[in-house]
């Protein structure tokens, strides 16, 4: 069967998974429609229609070897994953994170998108899913009312939700630099000489900025009480609530900087990460947060250094939509009742940047798959990308919750190989990616020899 004939493949959503999949699809050689409802229609906190535009932080997490996020980020890599390439040429200074100038970002993908001809930008708003075909659901965590209510009488299953929050970004110009220094944690940086910003505040500074917090006026009454926040993306206000020390284990914490002024670790610090690569704005790193917008600048502004800070955005809250995942989908990201159907990114129950990324470009490889008449496959257990999609398709229904990629998803070593490896944590981690890493290769191997064979769908 030629390609051409094949039945049209739709891809929903122009975020991070959305772009990944279409890109996939259209590098398998199959034609694709990418809807993206803005501008035409906006949420509340994306601030341009560009594509696969960062809304949150602007980290991809760590690029530190043997790590959960950079086996995922390796996998990915190997596997042609277009928006890894785009966070290399939009790469600033992170420490060890992958972290991204998000304006360069996001117009280096919509670029490449753009320009492919085998895909096609609509911008509409999708209120009904294409009754023929096949469909990539990618609309993440912001999935408009009248989608999600055809999402719920699809599934099945309702709405499932969460709250979300964004951190805060300030004006590098109105940053106290007399006062706060340069430094990563335990000096790991990509220049060497730090790649954050610190503002270092002594206990009683502490004490006070903990006061005013537990203090402080949130945005809205109508956010209730019992929200269930993600627990990796905490507001500070709620983790202020649990423990006057909270923020110092938590975002505050000294631990790995030194103040050169002093020669001693601060009681607690704040760390301001680069936004872009003109170095004009930086990220109050953890400082998500729903309080009042003059309340932020009232409290920010007892932070040393931060005196007379300007805000670029303040910190918001906004609602996550989700699909009960293990209830519903396959290991290969389709939808159990209706095979055509594929689910990706946060929609799909997960959570995290390069997590959105790798099940965009497992949907859209096994929706170029079906399109032309073979199976889709899910990815070795022992890699991170299969590991993740395992979690989401068999978790336990009844106690879901998005995750990100973290190595207690992966399957922990043999017997004989934790003898060998005793308790030296750092090896067993390094032999997990190894494996993984192994099992890739030989996957990748099987999928070349059934292009040898004649398999339309496994070129590119």
């Amino acid at each position: 069967m030629e390609i051409e004939r094949m039945p049209k493949i739709h891809v929903i959503g122009g975020g991070l998974a959305g772009c990944e999949a279409a890109w996939q699809i259209a590098q398998a050689g199959f034609d694709v429609n990418l809807y993206e409802m803005r501008p035409v229609r906006s949420t509340p906190a994306h601030q341009t229609d560009r594509l696969a535009e960062l809304v949150c932080s602007n980290s991809l997490k760590s690029e530190t070897e043997n790590t959960a996020p950079w086996l995922l980020k390796r996998e990915l890599r190997r596997l042609g994953s277009l928006l890894l390439e785009a966070a290399g040429k939009a790469r600033v200074p992170g420490g060890q994170a992958l972290t991204v100038d998000r304006e360069v970002f996001a117009e280096t993908v919509s670029r490449a998108i753009e320009a492919y001809p085998r895909i096609t930008v609509r911008r509409e708003e999708v209120t009904r899913l294409p009754a023929d075909g096949i469909v990539v659901i990618a609309t993440g965590p912001l999935t408009s009312d009248a989608l999600a209510a055809e999402i719920a009488r699809l599934t099945g299953s309702g709405r499932l939700y969460f709250y979300d929050s964004i951190s805060p970004i300030v004006d590098a110009e109105t940053i106290d630099m007399s006062v706060v220094f340069r430094a990563s944690r335990y000096g790991k940086s990509l220049d060497g000489t730090g790649d954050y910003l610190n503002c270092p505040l002594n206990q009683e500074e502490y004490e006070r900025f903990v006061d005013a917090l537990l203090e402080a006026q949130a945005h809205s009454p109508h956010i209730p009480d019992d929200i269930p926040y993600f627990e990796a993306c905490l507001p500070i206000e709620e983790l202020a609530r649990r423990g006057r020390d909270t923020l110092r284990y938590g975002p505050m914490k000294p631990v790995g900087l030194i103040d050169p002024r002093t020669g001693k670790r601060p009681y607690a610090a704040v760390q301001l990460r680069q936004e872009n690569l003109r170095a004009d704005s930086y990220n109050m790193v953890g400082f998500q947060n729903y309080l009042k917008y003059g309340e932020q600048k009232r409290i920010f502004r007892m932070i040393p250094g931060l005196e007379n800070a300007e805000f670029l955005r303040y910190g918001q809250i906004h609602r996550n939509t989700y699909i009960n995942a293990p209830a519903l989908l396959e290991p290969t990201l389709q939808l159990r009742s209706e095979p055509r159907i594929f689910f990706a990114g946060q929609i799909a129950g997960i959570e995290g940047y390069v997590e959105s990324i790798a099940t965009g470009l497992l949907a859209g490889r096994n929706a170029a798959l079906l399109a032309a008449g073979e199976e889709p496959q899910a990815p070795p257990r022992e890699t991170a990308l299969g590991s993740l999609c395992r979690y989401i398709s068999g978790a336990d229904p009844a106690h879901y919750q998005p995750a990100n990629i973290t190595f207690d998803l992966l399957p922990p070593l043999d017997d004989e190989t934790r003898r060998r490896l005793g308790r030296n944590k750092k090896a067993r981690r390094a032999e997990v990616c190894r494996r993984a890493l192994e099992a890739l290769e030989a996957w990748l191997a099987e999928q070349e020899a059934r292009a040898a064979a004649g398999s339309p769908a496994s070129r590119g």
